[in-house]
């Protein structure tokens, strides 16, 4: 990285972001334009059928949001004409050849693109195998193949995640995976056979007239068990580790920047504190727990929970973007991460969540404190079905048997409570990987970055080290309050 500051670097520059309505690349869009109004362009990637729905998405689900509220307060009434000649939402998608964009607009970008960011990705760990192989595997910008072949891009940038790894132990490193590798070295991974797979059973599926439940439920079960075939834990991991595979498979000449963040949460600083949609991971229970709907959670106390802010993810984006503004023929790898530097576990991440509910009780809509419980940590799998056992089984079995001594009258509580038992099971099963995880994330490659910023006298701007974050502090006072805001 030049001595230049990062600033210098976005100035004139045009890029081009995939899953422009997603979490990460609305952070990454208004930081931006908030420390380089200079930017020369933003074409945005947005699902919509024609352009004019495009901007609407882009309106109602980026500008409005509080996120750019920093930036709105910044230019006033000169917002609305500052983002029409920087930002040019794009429609498209991703699954499909060009991405959908129509040809005209797309020799346009051709021509102008410098940067290419892809964070386009669906993140579910069960997703319907066809949905995740084409969004996460085979979705064209990974060949990039409307923009290589005409014009010489600086480079791509694609989001991954650090858990390609799957349930790897001990210290993993910051490289490359190698084409149709496997983790578990049993059998051969073809990605081209993993589409075929997807089409015979759609077709299958089709033959017999199934229905659209059946075939989602299909297609969920042959994500996960081709997962575990070759050594992932589920469908989410395993496509994202055939998306970095197929990338370098078909990079040529193009410099490939891979950045794996771990489990992101809300904002650290940046535009402000505590700024988040959706849950990840730990959340779930946090937010289960402060309305009094869970007392247990799942997971080693031992456990290290590797979590980073949102803001410091996309700091390294635009890091990355300047370090590597000199083509090079080697794939760059960064893990942006915590578990290396500064470590948190499950065991306080969890005494965090439930010391904050008990001083700071949420208000229910019928303005009315909610109460916590104890809060009970399975730590183990075995400790898990023990507890369903014998907190859930008896209560079943009971109103299966009153709801047949009174002829199927109590059959809906019947089915709702064995459906919230199978989906307690089932969410314990593809939490477990994570839940028990016994991996380090090296961050060695992230760490010269951090130092080559450091130097550029960029670090306050564009901070992204986790050994400045105060875990208590931070949860305590930004990302819960966070959670409580936005998505309670």
């Amino acid at each position: 990285m030049e001595s230049c500051c990062i600033e210098q670097f976005l100035e004139g520059k045009t890029i081009f972001i995939t899953g422009a309505t997603g979490y990460l690349a609305k952070i990454l869009t208004e930081k931006i334009l908030r420390v380089q109004p200079n930017v020369k362009k933003m074409y945005l990637l947005i699902r919509a059928p024609d352009s004019n729905s495009a901007k609407q998405r882009f309106n109602n689900e980026v500008i409005k949001t509080d996120l750019f509220g920093v930036l709105r307060e910044k230019l006033g009434a000169n917002l609305h004409g500052f983002i029409e000649d920087k930002v040019f939402p794009v429609a498209g998608d991703i699954d499909c050849d060009s991405l959908g964009i129509n040809s005209e607009l797309k020799d346009e970008m051709c021509r102008e693109i410098d940067i290419i960011v892809n964070s386009a990705a669906t993140t579910r760990f069960d997703e319907r195998y066809d949905t995740a192989i084409r969004t996460n595997v085979l979705g064209k910008t990974y060949d990039a193949s409307p923009f290589k072949k005409k014009i010489k891009i600086m480079m791509l940038l694609h989001v991954s995640t650090a858990y390609v790894c799957g349930e790897k132990e001990g210290l993993i490193l910051e490289k490359p995976l190698n084409y149709c590798e496997t983790l578990n070295g049993s059998s051969h991974l073809d990605i081209d056979m993993e589409q075929k797979l997807v089409e015979e059973a759609l077709k299958e599926l089709q033959d017999r007239n199934a229905t659209e439940k059946e075939v989602r439920l299909a297609m969920r079960v042959l994500g996960i068990e081709r997962a575990r075939l070759h050594g992932w834990p589920n469908t989410y991991s395993f496509t994202k580790s055939m998306g970095e595979m197929l990338l370098g498979h078909l990079k040529e000449d193009l410099q490939i920047i891979i950045l794996r963040p771990t489990i992101i949460l809300s904002t650290y600083k940046e535009p402000f504190p505590g700024w988040i949609e959706g849950m990840r991971t730990m959340d779930t229970f946090i937010v289960g727990y402060g309305k009094g709907k869970q007392k247990l959670a799942m997971g080693g106390r031992e456990t290290i929970t590797d979590v980073i802010p949102a803001d410091m993810v996309v700091n390294s984006v635009i890091a990355a973007m300047v370090a590597h503004q000199n083509p090079s023929s080697r794939i760059a790898v960064y893990h942006i991460s915590s578990s290396r530097r500064n470590q948190i576990k499950i065991d306080d991440f969890i005494r965090i969540g439930v010391d904050y509910f008990k001083k700071n009780p949420w208000i229910d809509k019928r303005g009315k404190p909610v109460k916590v419980k104890k809060f009970h940590l399975l730590d183990s799998m075995d400790s898990f079905h023990k507890y369903i056992a014998i907190h859930y089984m008896p209560s079943l079995k009971i109103l299966k048997w009153v709801n047949f001594i009174l002829c199927r009258h109590l059959q809906v509580h019947h089915t709702n409570l064995q459906r919230r038992i199978n989906h307690t099971i089932r969410l314990a099963e593809l939490y477990k990987p994570y839940a028990f995880f016994k991996g380090i994330f090296d961050d060695t490659n992230a760490e010269m970055l951090r130092m080559a910023t450091r130097e550029s006298n960029a670090d306050d701007t564009f901070n992204f080290d986790p050994t400045t974050i105060q875990w208590d502090k931070y949860l305590k006072e930004t990302h819960i309050p966070g959670l409580v805001k936005y998505i309670f």
